[in-house]
């Protein structure tokens, strides 16, 4: 996983960074030789293509097209989006306007955060290495269609703006974006009619604002098709980051130490806070307003903002260095031992039924903390919200700063000179303290979706979402909370609860797959936040057949049959993660180590969340396997295969 920048950790946390003193920074456009002179048309497909040699490419490379297009805003002439796009195959993008063949747009989130974090580490043609080489990425998105990468909003990456135009809501956001798109179709004019993939991760969440836009704009300048959100921040910060908490220990019980009397502890708090939200298929009404953590009489709520600096500078130190002697790594486990005893010591003395005095309902928080501080390895420092078996510290470097910043790629991607681009930009809408501690005054967009999917369903645009079961920040959990709060097709959320599983073109178990009434939903077993980046191939298959392709495993057919079937051992909240938690050095593979927990303690567990988990009878709903099923599901045993064949040359300690 790429290395993040603080203002993305700070989103990490869901907590307010601090807020930067001054105005931002007024950013303008480079004109290089050859910038036509003329409005855009195609005659500025020359002066986009690049042509300049890149550093470090060595591997042949699709052509490609890159520079800075206006958002037409007539008192912000330096509003700009800067864009990467690359084809297909050669003249795909530059081909007559009576194409058909689709076109996709891949956005990062942040929010701030530039869409060359995703062409450099996730799905892009080239991938930046820890040593800062470039290397070709054989499962790019754009083998698959012509793609471009954008930043935006204006100010983010190498996208510009003067001091006093950045977007003040998403609203500003989805109009600039649309009118970006009204100029990039006069430059490209077959991309009018081809039908447009609109895809994001993580705060590209909220870009369901864009395809709002796109749905209200007379004669909308493109073809939009489909919109995915992958690991997307669609409901609230209680949605997405509390009240998944319960589900992420069912998913990584190591970050507990697989310790019963703690998962019945943040079971009750879940059950405090109002989080153990009661999942059916079909969702019988919707669910109550979710308690906003950050309000309250509790330690945690007064301090937010400090506790959110204080994390903020924690995790920096954590993802900074590395602790190298063994007796000192002794010694802290002896320490967490001891809290962890006055810790639980406390809860015994407390009361039955109240809230933790500090952390309130600040779960996940809390979950965080007991790992830092109580679990092995992460005692050691290091923890990757974004993927949880990965306690490497320092983080596999791969940053693409370097490589954006020299002088060879900025004049080949006709990049500004005004500025240096960076993975992530502290004032998106103007500054971080404009009503959310992410500066986003907007309402999630959890509020308009029903209305959204009834418009996308009018007009033929598919809705995708995925995520991936490593990931605790945006979890599956919270994605799926959306989806059964969400009407679409005139039904309230899914039907049959998704346990249809898909492969990779290997034939491996790549995770859960589910269609209904126009929306599509993917659980990737092996991926944390950023799936195209863990796990590249059955990210691409996904987009080849469920997102471009029209494959139909999961589908709910107007019998209520699922197409590929069901299995059980795949209906349950939360899909076993892997057994190994990876630590140690990750600048070096000589010092990346791995610890499993020994055979009794994964036996003595899994009889325990067994009965933990058990749905009473008549609640919930059931799935079935109409080709029978086994004590042992066959998806099962290929996730069970996969974690043993894992194992074989592991550090176990």
């Amino acid at each position: 996983m790429n290395q993040l920048s603080l203002s993305l950790l700070a989103f990490a946390l869901g907590c307010v960074a601090q807020v930067s003193s001054g105005p931002p920074p007024s950013t303008f456009p480079h004109a290089y030789p050859g910038m036509p002179t003329t409005p855009f048309g195609p005659n500025w497909q020359h002066y986009f293509e690049v042509t300049g040699k890149l550093p470090n490419v060595t591997a042949p490379v699709a052509r490609s097209f890159a520079g800075n297009v206006g958002v037409n805003r007539a008192d912000h002439p330096n509003a700009t989006l800067f864009f990467w796009a690359f084809e297909k195959a050669n003249g795909t993008l530059t081909g007559s306007a009576s194409d058909t063949d689709p076109w996709m747009i891949w956005l990062n989130g942040g929010p701030g955060s530039s869409s060359m974090i995703g062409l450099m580490t996730e799905n892009g043609p080239l991938q930046v290495t820890g040593n800062f080489s470039i290397k070709p990425n054989n499962f790019s998105w754009n083998k698959l269609a012509d793609t471009f990468w954008i930043d935006q909003p204006v100010g983010t990456g190498y996208s510009t703006s003067d001091a006093t135009g950045y977007v003040p809501d998403e609203d500003q956001m989805g109009r600039d974006f649309v009118e970006f798109l009204s100029n990039i179709v006069k430059i490209f004019p077959s991309l009018a009619k081809r039908p447009l993939y609109l895809a994001g991760e993580s705060y590209a969440g909220t870009y369901p604002y864009i395809t709002k836009t796109i749905f209200s704009t007379p004669n909308p300048p493109v073809n939009l098709k489909k919109m995915i959100v992958g690991d997307g921040t669609l409901g609230s910060g209680a949605t997405f980051l509390e009240v998944p908490t319960l589900t992420t220990i069912e998913t990584y019980p190591q970050l507990i130490g697989y310790d019963s009397e703690v998962y019945n502890y943040f079971k009750t708090q879940e059950h405090l806070c109002g989080y153990d939200l009661n999942l059916t298929y079909p969702q019988n009404g919707h669910f109550p307003t979710l308690r906003d953590p950050s309000f309250g009489t509790f330690s945690a709520g007064r301090n937010y903002k400090t506790r959110g600096s204080l994390a903020l500078k924690k995790l920096a130190k954590q993802n900074g260095r590395l602790s190298q002697a063994s007796d000192l790594d002794l010694s802290r486990r002896q320490v967490a031992k001891r809290a962890q005893e006055q810790w639980k010591r406390s809860l015994s003395n407390r009361p039955n039924g109240t809230l933790d005095p500090w952390y309130g309902c600040f779960i996940y928080q809390e979950l965080t903390d007991y790992a830092l501080n109580f679990t092995f390895p992460w005692t050691l420092g290091g923890l990757d919200v974004y993927d949880i078996p990965d306690a490497l510290n320092p983080e596999v470097p791969s940053d693409p700063t370097v490589f954006m910043n020299d002088n060879k790629t900025r004049a080949a991607l006709h990049a500004p000179t005004s500025k240096n681009w960076i993975e992530s930009f502290d004032f998106p809408f103007g500054g971080l303290a404009n009503g959310t501690e992410f500066g986003d005054p907007s309402p999630e967009p959890m509020v308009f979706l029903s209305e959204l999917a009834a418009n996308a369903s009018a007009r033929g645009v598919g809705i995708v979402f995925y995520s991936g079961n490593d990931d605790s920040l945006v979890a599956h959990r919270g994605t799926e909370v959306v989806i059964q709060n969400m009407t679409f097709g005139g039904v309230q959320g899914f039907t049959r609860k998704p346990a249809t599983p898909f492969t990779d073109d290997k034939g491996n178990f790549a995770g859960i797959i589910h269609q209904e009434r126009n929306l599509t939903y993917a659980l990737f077993r092996g991926a944390g936040h950023l799936v195209p980046n863990s796990v590249p191939e059955a990210a691409f298959v996904f987009v080849r057949e469920f997102v471009l392709g029209t494959n139909q495993t999961g589908l709910v057919d107007s019998s209520g049959s699922v197409v590929g079937g069901e299995d059980p051992a795949l209906a349950a909240d939360a899909m076993p993660g892997g057994l190994a938690i990876f630590y140690g050095d990750g600048d070096s593979a000589t010092t990346s180590l791995s610890t499993i927990a020994p055979s009794a303690t994964l036996a003595s567990w899994s009889q325990f969340i067994a009965t933990a988990t058990a749905i009473p009878s008549g609640k919930g709903s059931t799935a079935t396997n109409p080709n029978g099923g086994a004590a042992l599901s066959t998806s099962l045993r290929r996730v069970c295969a996969a974690v043993v064949a894992g194992i074989g040359m592991m550090f176990v300690i």
